[in-house]
């Protein structure tokens, strides 16, 4: 019996593409399921210290669902230069008016790892505020038996 633990190799993984709906899902949960899918857990090959994951789509981001009452007025994201007095902060709802794409992009780049590797898993995501993408030729669509 062979008791060693396989390991995939970086010319063995096999990337593909996937395609999300982010209309009417919450933030959260679509946040979470993208970061899983590009860290390859979902994949029986996941090792964690490899990037085995697949490329990811979003499309619709600017119909995301947010849950709460006063979220969208209440929820900040914040910024700072470095220099004193520049802290600036964005409301949720501006942030979806303005660059719905960097909502779902922050909530995802909070789930990787905080290095080297969680760069490289997040340079495989891409997110568009409408239904189009550029990626159709990526994109295998499923063959449905009749």
């Amino acid at each position: 019996m062979d008791t060693r633990t396989y390991t995939p190799r970086a010319a063995e993984v096999r990337r593909s593409w996937v395609v999300l709906d982010a209309a009417g899902r919450p933030l959260g949960r679509l946040a979470s399921e993208v970061a899983q899918i590009l860290r390859g857990k979902n994949k029986a090959s996941y090792s964690p210290h490899m990037d085995v994951g697949d490329y990811v789509v979003v499309v619709n981001a600017s119909r995301v669902g947010i849950t709460g009452n006063n979220k969208l007025r209440e929820k900040m994201y914040y910024r700072h230069s470095g220099y004193l007095g520049s802290l600036r902060t964005t409301s949720l709802e501006d942030m979806l008016a303005r660059h719905p794409e960097r909502v779902i992009e922050h909530a995802v780049r909070g789930m990787l790892p905080k290095n080297s590797l969680g760069r490289s898993m997040f340079r495989k995501l891409r997110v568009y505020a409408g239904p189009d993408h550029p990626h159709k030729a990526q994109v295998r669509e499923e063959v449905t038996e009749q």
